[in-house]
């Protein structure tokens, strides 16, 4: 199966493992597909340091192996370089032009299930701040400590990136976005949009500029954990 080279991984683990600050250009190219056999998974989803953020690896025996990224047939009549959600599922692809997408495990909150539809990329943040909305404001003491803005690190719900759907010029408030909690993949949780494994979301969100068109599957699940 087409996959991220390991050569290229390999050769440029350093850049990611010294904390340097590396560019979006070189940090991007680790993590382009290839025509190499297989995903080693341990060394995309181990840990490293970007910008003094320091990101745990990934306990690949925690995670049901169906959930960690991997090259598939792509969803008929999608549009190359589209990304398309189902929700139920628990899957994200991101269309390539080969008939082949690279398919992402991913965890579902409440906002994940209650809307569906196409909108577009408009905009993208690394290491993005948080802000919980005025509803968890009110029930959860500890969200109420960061009701001004949490700041982007490894404990932050949102995780090493994400990226933000828009239908026209309205913020449908839909995210695709990194997490703090690994095991959430695979799940239903009370809260968050779309969430990815960390190393899964840098590596679609260096392979996605701003104005990909996403679709949405509409959902005929429910938000409660499993």
């Amino acid at each position: 199966m087409p996959d991220l080279s390991r050569r290229v991984f390999v050769l440029g683990a350093p850049l990611l493992l010294a904390g340097c600050a590396s560019s979006r250009a070189t940090v991007g190219a680790l993590f382009n597909r290839s025509n190499d056999s297989g995903f080693n998974y341990r060394e995309i989803y181990a840990g490293g340091t970007e910008n003094d953020h320091a990101y745990p690896p990934i306990n690949l025996n925690a995670i049901d192996p169906k959930y960690l990224r991997r090259v598939v047939a792509a969803p008929a009549d999608e549009t190359p370089g589209s990304i398309v959600v189902d929700p139920d599922n628990r899957f994200l692809y991101h269309i390539h032009d080969d008939g082949t997408a690279t398919r992402y495990g991913v965890g579902v909150g409440r906002e994940g299930f209650g809307w569906s539809g196409k909108a577009t990329i408009k905009r993208k943040a690394e290491w993005p701040r948080w802000t919980p909305p005025p509803k968890m404001v009110k029930r959860d003491p500890l969200a109420a400590k960061f009701a001004g803005g949490m700041p982007g690190g490894v404990e932050n719900p949102l995780g090493a990136r994400a990226m933000y759907l828009y239908q026209g010029d309205r913020d449908t408030l839909y995210r695709l976005h990194g997490t703090n909690d690994p095991t959430s993949i695979g799940k239903s949780m009370s809260s968050g949009c779309i969430r990815l494994l960390n190393q899964d979301i840098m590596a679609l969100y260096h392979n996605t500029p701003v104005g990909v068109r996403v679709v949405v599957r509409p959902s005929h699940g429910s938000a409660e954990a499993s």
